[in-house]
């Protein structure tokens, strides 16, 4: 059977498979063993045939949601597939068609897979008035008639910002949530400490790119950038630590100093905090001047 449409991202083939489900995922210690102990059920789920649970996962984005749906199917020697909400929500007239499409594929599975469906808000919404798309709605329908039959094929995973605004009978075929929540002090240093071995310190060890590393106290400078980065998620962290490979392999020598680091965390953290105040302010008023 052809690949349905909604799909963005299919693996039936494992290039690397992580030893632990956590593999490059930094967590809140408790949610650690939430993640340890859903990857168990369901391993026992695989080995004894039964019926694989709907799992939701919601908290704030670049949290490491993806990152352990797709750890969890590689460590367990699923499939994986990946579509989105909003691709679903603009399917139209072909909306219950394709998912149909979907389901009977996602069926086929012959060593089970996980159908990661990312940001659900999009497509699963609560309706903001009685009115909704009449396209929309049967979509949503078929979605919620398949979701009821639980399957021994396949695992649905969503992720969800805004759990609450999410359609009212999905939470009546949800198993397990699990909360991801922005890091705090704790982990953002683990975060900062991985990213740098990551980005910075292996590929200057390494010698493959023409990269070095000037001479500062590492762990004291993970510790302040811990302070600085409060609010910011575990991706925007790793877009900073990242940036720093950047700024140096940019400057003539490719040597990463204490000063470089420094004004470029400054940097980030004004972004940062003016992203969000946009986002709090929202839209302004039309200027009438341009």
């Amino acid at each position: 059977m052809a690949l349905p449409l909604p799909l963005r991202q299919v693996s039936r083939r494992l290039l690397s498979r992580p030893q632990d489900v956590l593999e490059g995922v930094v967590l809140h210690p408790s949610l650690e063993a939430q993640v340890r102990n859903m990857a168990i059920a369901t391993r026992n789920t695989q080995k004894n045939h039964g019926l694989y649970r709907n799992v939701l996962m919601y908290g704030p984005p670049g949290t490491g949601k993806t990152l352990v749906a797709k750890n969890l199917a590689l460590n367990l020697g699923m499939d994986y597939a990946i579509m989105t909400g909003e691709d679903l929500a603009l399917r139209g007239r072909e909306g219950v068609t394709a998912m149909h499409e979907l389901f009977d594929w996602a069926n086929t599975s012959r060593r089970g897979l996980l159908l990661f469906m990312d940001d659900a808000d999009a497509f699963l919404s609560k309706p903001a008035t009685e009115e909704i798309n009449e396209d929309l709605k049967a979509t949503q329908n078929a979605f919620l008639n398949h979701m009821k039959d639980r399957s021994n094929k396949f695992m649905l995973v969503l992720t969800s910002r805004h759990p609450e605004q999410l359609h009212w009978d999905i939470h009546d075929h949800i198993d397990v949530m699990v909360h991801f929540d922005l890091p705090r002090l704790e982990e953002r240093e683990r975060l900062v400490r991985m990213y740098l071995d990551k980005y910075v310190l292996i590929p200057a060890t390494e010698g493959k790119q023409r990269l070095k590393l000037a001479q500062f106290d590492y762990g004291r400078k993970c510790e302040e950038i811990a302070e600085l980065t409060e609010h910011m998620s575990g991706r925007e962290i790793a877009q900073l630590v990242q940036s720093w490979q950047d700024t140096a392999c940019a400057s003539e020598d490719g040597v990463l100093t204490e000063a470089m680091l420094d004004a470029h965390v400054e940097d980030f953290v004004q972004q940062h905090q003016q992203r969000n105040a946009l986002k709090r302010e929202g839209p302004g008023p039309v200027d009438e001047h341009p």
